[in-house]
């Protein structure tokens, strides 16, 4: 079809994978550079290797922290979060810096700051290491402009940064080990989340909570050994009422492992149906299409 050469013509997206195996192998720390969706970069790559005429249906997004060397000073580290659009890099990037060290105000003039140096120097360029060495270079400098007392900035930062609810749907190719799945109950009970594991093949994990825990929970979980496991479908609700609100956002009550045995055969494959029934009663029959892509029965 002539759709393909009308949708894009896919050099950019050639530029932002090899942008990013670079990252990858500057960067092999996972404490340094964490790609957040690792389905979008597959989409983009199976995109190019078959020259699709089907658009990536997310972007790919990914974190670089820093920490910059500042003299005399404790160790401040700065996070810039990138969401790479299709056109990238013929348009900017998408970037967010944030630190628990600045205040609204500094982190807004930060950000401003960073934008108006890419426009000038890197417009049309891959510009995630250019960014990364400005904010290495002169973040810490707005630290410094406003001395409020760090407690009152870094209680109110952390406030905001946890008036956020996160789900996280993840996706493993199986889950049968008896330890990692009771690793999976008591992390999700210890952090205070909800959801479900089913286990089996595939294996499906639901958590939903503030964002930070559910960020450590997945940090922990991508630590064992998978043959495959990735973030299939995240959802970040702002919380406006601050925490009280957090009950209402969720649609599990606590947190399970739910077994949905097909037939009774040692539990290794899931009967589908039930699952999507679960789903379905608490409002999340879409995932189901997400993870199988069928229709439930």
């Amino acid at each position: 079809t002539g759709s393909c050469s009308e949708m894009t013509n896919w050099e950019e997206a050639e530029v932002q994978i090899s942008e990013l195996d670079l990252l990858s192998s500057m960067f092999p720390d996972e404490d340094e550079f964490i790609v957040t969706d690792q389905l979008a970069l597959a989409e983009l790559k199976y995109c190019v290797e078959n020259q699709s005429s089907e658009m990536p249906s997310s972007k790919v997004q990914f974190t670089l922290n820093v920490k910059p060397q500042v003299p005399d000073a404790t160790m401040v580290e700065f996070s810039l979060f990138f969401a790479l659009p299709l056109k990238y890099p013929t348009v900017l990037p998408e970037i967010t810096v944030r630190s628990s060290s600045l205040s609204r105000s500094q982190q807004i003039q930060l950000n401003t700051d960073l934008k108006n140096y890419l426009i000038r120097h890197c417009s049309g360029e891959p510009c995630v290491l250019s960014a990364r060495e400005w904010v290495k270079d002169h973040a810490s400098a707005y630290t410094d402009k406003e001395t409020s007392s760090s407690s009152v900035v870094t209680s109110s930062a952390m406030e905001s940064e946890d008036a956020i609810f996160t789900r996280l749907w993840i996706y493993s190719h199986h889950i049968y080990n008896k330890h990692k799945r009771k690793n999976i109950v008591d992390w999700a009970k210890e952090l205070s989340l909800s959801g479900f594991c089913m286990p089996g093949k595939p294996g499906v994990v639901c958590v939903e909570g503030l964002q930070s825990t559910c960020e450590e929970f997945w940090a922990r979980v991508r630590k064992l050994t998978w043959k495959r496991i990735l973030i299939r479908h995240r959802e970040d609700m702002s919380l406006e009422a601050g925490h009280a609100e957090i009950k209402k956002q969720r649609k599990f009550s606590s947190f399970e492992e739910k077994v949905f045995d097909a037939h009774g055969n040692r539990g290794n494959h899931m009967d589908l149906g039930q699952l999507y029934h679960f789903l379905d009663e608490r409002g999340c029959a879409d995932i189901f299409q997400m993870y199988f892509g069928v229709e439930g029965r």
